[in-house]
């Protein structure tokens, strides 16, 4: 049975390996207590059984100096990535009145049993093969702080907890007793990390070139456009909190909020993040800790994107590239000129190809998409936002907006698709151009992250395997393993243990 390595002092998913077998449970041992040693100062581990199919469950305690304690309700942080959790909500999904009961009870009578004081979670490690049920859910640890996911508790119970926490530090009781307690709707939390999902979830670092926060909901962010992310601390970047009576209303107003963040200059999860939101299990609630594993075992790398919103990515290209073109026919003091003589154009992204013909109509414009689609669109956009907001048919879409050679990068709902817009005419011509093809790099191991070369697992002229260790990076006080993705031979190792890399950095070569 697989088991878990988890630092004594951990937290964060540092000093933390899941191993299946004997065979890697010496390596994942060491590798656990150097990276507790280096994160916590304390190389202590434990060992547990890993349960196949767990949910991670939490219950929000708060105790006074006079002897109360009450909870307010659980949060689900199953939606973990590298044992760091990056989705939460509150309450759990599947969660019933009686399961809630017994735990919310087990945790107050913990916090009790310590005379607890302040605000702390219980957590505990659900087997969720036969859903929630109180006869298979188990201590698991208590954090005696106020974690990052508090607020979907502040949301759903109406309480400021950080307020709670001055007030029973002053020698005050608690301001609600447990009868006083209840929920209301429903709250999502999503970590924005600097990181790079499709590899592996590796950080990312680098300066904040541009960051504008979605308005409207809750975010909480510690940095400001201009910092530097570095390899020093924790990659998160900021908390997007959402609230709406339903789960699913919840879920969407994630979405939107994702479609309107503007980040620039480090790798991000926007986009993954949005792809959970819409992924549908995550909407059915079948959550695990294994999710992101068990439905992005390759990494991520865009969420899938159906006909309807090609449609209505292509509309928004054209109305964008219309609206650039009338501002650039303004600043060459062109405007007396008539307008081109059609608004017909062609547009492609992907193998998808669209005809798209606008009319102007009064507070918007109807959109002719291969003469049998028409879309009623009224948008907002101007060359300087890095946003486009678009009501189609009565229903918002936002999508980022980036000039590239020949069209438009938009970003929405989760991936990013590149968009030409041509006139008829002119995209005749380019239909058999030949399109430029990226170098191979497969021959080279390249350092994905800034960081610390701490080990080299192979020598000059050995033969490696599919899937073996060739080196480890510290970065952020983590080690990330690199491995090998086909048989080759080492021809050449560029850099040694000790070595600080940029990203991009060869490490070694293969013949």
């Amino acid at each position: 049975d697989p088991v878990l390595i988890k630092a004594v002092a951990g937290g964060g998913g540092k000093g933390m390996r899941r191993v299946d077998d004997a065979h890697g449970f010496a390596d994942a041992l060491d590798s656990c207590r150097r990276e507790a040693a280096a994160s916590f100062g304390d190389d202590r581990v434990l060992i547990e059984k890993y349960i196949l199919s767990p949910r991670h469950i939490e219950v929000q305690v708060f105790g006074d100096m006079h002897g109360g304690a009450v909870h307010l309700f659980e949060r689900d942080c199953s939606l973990q990535r590298r044992h760091q959790k990056v989705i939460e909500e509150a309450p759990a999904p599947g969660m019933d009145a009686e399961t809630r009961a017994s735990v919310c009870d087990a945790a107050v009578r913990a916090a009790r049993a310590v005379d607890y004081v302040g605000a702390g979670t219980i957590e505990f490690i659900a087997d969720a093969s036969q859903g929630l049920r109180a006869d298979r859910i188990w201590f698991m640890e208590m954090n005696t702080r106020l974690q990052v996911e508090h607020p979907v508790t502040e949301a759903i119970t109406g309480t400021d907890l950080v307020e709670w926490q001055l007030r029973v530090a002053s020698g005050e009781p608690l301001p609600r007793r447990q009868d006083e307690l209840s929920i209301a709707g429903w709250a999502m939390e999503a970590r924005l990390y600097a990181e790079h999902p499709a590899t592996g979830f590796l950080p990312s670092t680098g300066p904040l070139t541009h960051l504008r926060l979605p308005s409207g909901i809750r975010v909480d962010a510690g940095v400001e456009q201009g910092d530097m992310v570095t390899p020093h601390y924790d990659p998160m970047i900021a908390k997007l909190i959402t609230w709406a009576p339903t789960r699913e209303a919840a879920i969407d107003a994630q979405v939107a909020a994702l479609d309107r963040f503007e980040l620039a200059g480090v790798g991000n999860n926007i986009d993954f993040l949005s792809a959970i939101m819409q992924h549908p299990r995550f909407r059915e609630g079948a959550l695990t800790t294994g999710f992101i594993a068990e439905e992005y075992p390759d990494g991520f790398h865009g969420a899938p994107a159906d006909r309807s919103l090609l449609r209505q990515l292509a509309a928004i290209a054209v109305l964008v590239d219309l609206e650039q073109s009338r501002r650039a026919r303004s600043i060459d003091g062109q405007l007396g000129m008539r307008e081109p003589a059609s608004t017909e154009r062609i547009v492609t992204t992907g193998d998808h190809r669209f005809a798209v013909d606008v009319q102007d109509r009064e507070g918007g414009h109807l959109v002719h998409i291969d003469g049998d689609v028409s879309l009623d669109v009224v948008m907002q956009w101007r060359p300087s936002q890095r946003v486009a907001t678009a009501r189609i048919d009565g229903t918002e879409l936002a999508a980022r907006v980036t000039r590239t050679i020949g069209g438009w990068k938009l970003t929405a709902r989760g991936a990013s698709h590149v968009v030409r817009v041509l006139p008829p005419h002119v995209a005749a011509l380019t239909r058999h151009m030949i399109e430029k093809v990226p170098p191979d790099l497969s021959r080279f191991l390249l350092c994905p992250m800034p960081g610390l070369l701490t080990r080299v697992e192979v020598t000059e002229g050995q033969k490696v395997e599919a899937g073996q260790p060739l080196a480890v990076v510290e970065a952020m006080k983590m080690e990330n393993i690199l491995r090998a993705e086909r048989p080759g031979t080492v021809a050449r190792i560029a850099h040694d243990a000790g070595d600080s890399l940029a990203v991009d950095a060869v490490i070694m070569e293969f013949e």
